[in-house]
């Protein structure tokens, strides 16, 4: 992405209300959870001085070094995130089957992880910023779990208008956040400065050494601290890298590590504080003020979250890993705005589930963090690849870097695998589920496409034989796939109606390995004699395709069409189980009831229902 220096002040604007709202409302609760979580620790100088470090230090590598420094090298045409990371090893590992099936498998897995993160995160952050009502009155307590449904479900619901609007609000509201979180971490600090010494990375070391085992269960809870850390590379489409990297390392960076040594500040001099020590940095008049504007910093979060699964869904089904749905373009400007209604009421549905069934962010904690470390975990691994296969680092440079961020990352996740029972076998049945789903309608898809192919007739016989039919007016377009034979729809149009039409199209929509393709690059005509035309369609993994517009585009080519001339012959298959399936029997019955239910192809692609023919063809997979 080009940025110019009047376009630079308004992407870090921008950033700053998006990208950083997860790890910067990690402060309402990180800290606290550490010593009160599922393995407290006693609140001693000794284990603030050292969780303290251990947070800064964590921080820096797998934030700073791990993610701003390293990862964001690595955009797939200026787009990141795990799927735009796995498509881009994807091309580089091509040439390798085995290594590039692995890849596959860890990348559509770090989607799948990230599915559980997106239900967390709404609940777990609105939750803990109206739990601070507690503090302004225990009466209040009550009314915790009603407000947290109420301002979540309005949330989930003005999701169909887009963000456009709320999202011009975005970047006031979190500049004001970060300098609060600043301003009263630092008031803090100035009253016990000896906290400043925990910058000292000896401090981490005698805390992991003073007791491993205690230490260890600890890392479950420090790692809160970095969730969120996944976003700052997701988002690098939207912002850039370099506003990114600014607005993190000169602000949100700076304002974090005040906060986190305010709040040990206190901690130090009154550590009964532990109660609630965010809010408890705040004087008492500020109370009720920090509890709508944690409220409306956590709602910006669960929006970056929201919007992030819309994306993840859309790319998942421009990559063939899930079947068609419904995607609404909320913005005319801005591409990347989305709204994925199967994916926002299933997440709604969950969010509200983790939120009566756990019943405060202390409980959700527990289940907090395995997803955001296992997704970590993963793009540590992928991140090895693009070094030494894209990047051409030698294996000195690499393998150091490499090892340390895959030992730190697992430790992590090792860590809240601890939290299991306590709540992680959440995230990780999400991740279990969407991984199954994601990966059988994949499985799916290759048998079924495997079978039209052997079922096609060449298309060399349609050719010769095309003089002998009746010839009617108009433009014929025949979906199909990137085989080379004649497309079902064509040969049962050539059986029941015994005609061809004056123009006919073969029609191919094929997704590339990219987030976007340009306009030059959407179109490959090919004239295959006799009238008949062979059209592919390009479209990134990350746009919606409409073919109506993409057909506007032939005019320039020499190839116009006439939409009230033009008729779209799209086969309907009607998929069945046969003697011998390739999956087994549970996957083969999920792919089809996903088969049933998926968005019909003419919906999808944009075409005017009214000049849509459907041709029905039975297949056993």
């Amino acid at each position: 992405m080009s940025i110019t220096k009047q376009k630079l002040p308004t992407l870090v604007l921008g950033a700053i209300g998006v990208v950083f709202g997860d790890i910067g409302t990690s402060p309402l609760y990180a800290l606290q959870t550490t010593f009160t979580g599922s393995a407290p620790l006693p609140v001693i100088e000794a284990n603030i001085m050292g969780v303290l470090s251990l947070m800064f230090w964590t921080i820096m590598l797998l934030v700073s070094f791990k993610y701003v420094t390293i990862i964001m090298r690595a955009d797939n045409h200026g787009e990141g995130g795990s799927l735009a990371l796995l498509a881009l090893v994807t091309e580089i590992t091509a040439k390798r089957p085995k290594i590039k099936w692995l890849i596959t498998a860890l990348g559509v897995l770090a989607a799948a992880l990230f599915f559980g993160d997106g239900m967390i995160t709404p609940a777990i952050s609105v939750l803990s910023a109206v739990e601070g009502l507690d503090l302004v009155s225990h009466q209040f307590k009550i009314f915790v779990l009603p407000i947290t449904f109420v301002v979540l479900t309005g949330l989930f619901f003005i999701q169909k208008r887009g963000t456009a609007t709320v999202g011009m609000a975005f970047g006031p509201i979190m500049i004001i956040w970060f300098t609060c979180l600043a301003w009263f971490g630092l008031q803090s600090i100035l009253k016990s400065p000896e906290v400043l010494w925990a910058l000292n990375p000896l401090y981490a070391y005698r805390f992991l050494t003073a007791d491993p085992w205690l230490a260890f269960l600890a890392l479950g809870s420090v790692v809160l601290a970095i969730t969120g850390g996944e976003a700052l590379y997701a988002d690098m489409g939207h912002f850039g890298k370099q506003p990114i990297q600014l607005s993190w390392f000169y602000f949100v960076l700076p304002a974090l590590a005040l906060n986190y040594f305010g709040q040990g500040a206190l901690l130090l001099h009154s550590p009964k504080a532990i109660e609630n020590p965010f809010y408890l940095l705040a004087p008492a008049w500020a109370l009720v003020p920090m509890v709508f504007l944690a409220t409306a910093a956590t709602v910006i979060a669960s929006q970056a979250v929201i919007s992030g699964a819309f994306s993840v869904a859309n790319q998942s089904v421009q990559m063939g890993f899930l079947p068609r749905m419904e995607i609404c373009q909320t913005s005319d400007q801005a591409q990347g705005q989305i709204y994925v209604p199967a994916t926002n009421w299933l997440l709604y549905v969950a969010v509200v589930f983790l939120v009566f069934t756990f019943g405060s962010s202390a409980n959700l904690a527990a289940a907090y963090g395995i997803a955001v470390t296992g997704t970590m975990t993963i793009t540590t691994i992928l991140i090895s690849f693009v070094m030494i296969l894209y990047w051409r680092w030698s294996w000195a440079v690499t393998l150091p870097i490499v090892t340390v961020l895959f030992v730190t990352d697992l430790t992590f996740f090792a860590a809240n695998a601890m939290k299991i029972p306590q709540g992680g076998w959440f995230p990780l049945g999400i991740a279990v589920i969407s991984f199954t789903v994601l990966t059988t309608w994949k499985r799916g898809r290759k048998l079924l496409f495997e079978e039209i192919a052997r079922q096609s007739v060449p298309l060399k016989v349609v050719l010769d034989d095309a003089d002998h039919f009746s010839h009617v007016e108009g433009t014929a377009i025949f979906l199909t796939g990137a085989g080379e034979g004649a497309p079902s729809a064509l040969l049962h149009n050539l059986k029941h109606n015994q005609v061809l039409h004056q123009r006919n199209i073969l029609l191919t929509v094929t997704i590339e390995e990219k987030p976007y393709v340009t306009k030059g690059n959407r179109l490959l005509i090919e004239n295959l004699g006799k009238n008949f035309y062979r059209v592919k369609v390009f479209y990134g993994f990350m746009e919606i395709p409409d073919l109506p517009v993409a057909l506007d585009l032939c005019g320039d080519m020499g190839l116009p069409f006439d939409m009230m001339t033009t008729s779209f012959f799209i086969t309907r298959a009607m998929i069945v189980s046969s003697p011998h399936p390739g999956m087994v029997k549970w996957r083969e019955r999920l792919f089809l009831a996903m088969s049933k239910n998926a968005m019909n192809a003419a919906d999808f692609f944009r075409i005017p229902t009214n000049r849509v023919i459907e041709m029905g063809t039975r297949i056993e997979i």
